[in-house]
């Protein structure tokens, strides 16, 4: 756990509690745990400079929502964004609920004040043919790299393109877990823990028989099924940095990522007719406000299209 300094011994106790809370029972990522944790650790600091000694209990229930004001303000200063801004706010939130309920009373402070707004920019999706280019074997042609480690980039991505994961979903599928031998279907743990079953067409069965057929090592049922060139676990980065390659190879924009192709495969849907339901179902989204951002790409699109094509939209 880590030292939550400066702090009075028991607002310290408290928030190492609250940690363990989010980790073991509400089973957040480890990620947003590290950050909840930072951005506390950031408060906490200021506080102390703030009123001038060590934050207690005391201190963070008697907080007025001008100290919040003064906290996001000098984070701001330090500059931090938006929705780091928002995401502090919601963790000092979380760790005031969880004071409540322990009993120490509630921070009015932390519910009257509204985060800062958020501009959501719209997904970058691909079009459908650089999409398809992206995670075809044939664009790597003439690669100076060994066929299996092609294979393999190849059918990560066509797990993101093809059934929506996101890269971290994909690099996590166990062996034993992999959608061959007429397994048509996969089990995946998204962000919150959150499980959903996720449908896996024939072309990425194929291109994943494909790896499995021509990887040199070993593929343990319990291991992961993407192996990088040394054997061990493959990375983010390794698929990010492929990628990167293949931009400039096919001559696609900067926006060409690997979660581009995830928010191509919702866009894609939606444009063929998939309703927003089961595109929330697909990606894992918890809120249908999350999924419904891929109408107002597609929305774009058409209205794009159709200043293009008419007469009078130029």
């Amino acid at each position: 756990m880590p030292d939550f300094l400066p702090a009075a011994p028991e607002l310290a106790a408290q928030a190492r509690d609250w940690l363990a809370h989010l980790n073991g029972e509400r089973r957040i990522s480890p990620h947003t745990a590290a950050s909840y944790a930072r951005d506390l650790r950031q408060y906490l600091q200021f506080a102390a400079v703030h009123f001038g000694e060590p934050p207690s209990l005391a201190t963070f229930k008697s907080l007025a929502p001008a100290d919040l004001r003064a906290f996001l303000a000098a984070r701001r200063g330090a500059g931090a964004g938006s929705r780091s801004l928002a995401r502090q706010l919601a963790g000092l939130r979380s760790f005031g609920r969880f004071l409540e309920r322990k009993g120490y009373g509630q921070s009015i402070a932390l519910t009257a004040l509204r985060p800062p707004k958020i501009r959501r920019g719209l997904p970058k999706p691909l079009r459908a043919d650089a999409a398809c280019q992206l995670v075809q074997v044939d664009a790597r042609a003439g690669e100076p790299r060994p066929q299996w480690i092609i294979a393999r980039d190849a059918a990560v991505l066509a797990l993101l393109y093809g059934a929506g994961l996101r890269v971290s979903e994909a690099l996590a599928i166990k062996r034993s877990e992999a959608p061959v031998g007429g397994r048509d279907v996969l089990t995946i743990v998204g962000k919150g823990k959150k499980t959903r079953s996720v449908p896996v067409i024939a072309p990425v069965q194929q291109a994943i028989g494909a790896y499995i057929a021509l990887c040199p090592y070993p593929l343990a049922a319990a291991k992961p099924l993407f192996l990088g060139a040394r054997g061990k676990p493959l990375g983010p980065r390794i698929i990010q940095l492929a990628v990167a390659r293949l931009r400039g190879a096919l001559g696609l924009p900067d926006s060409a990522t690997p979660h581009a192709l995830r928010h191509s495969f919702a866009t894609h849907l939606l444009g063929r007719g998939g309703d927003l339901r089961t595109i929330q179902e697909l990606l894992g989204h918890a809120s249908l406000s999350t999924t419904q951002i891929y109408t107002a790409v597609d929305s774009g699109r058409l209205l794009e299209a159709y200043r293009a094509a008419h007469p009078r939209g130029r």
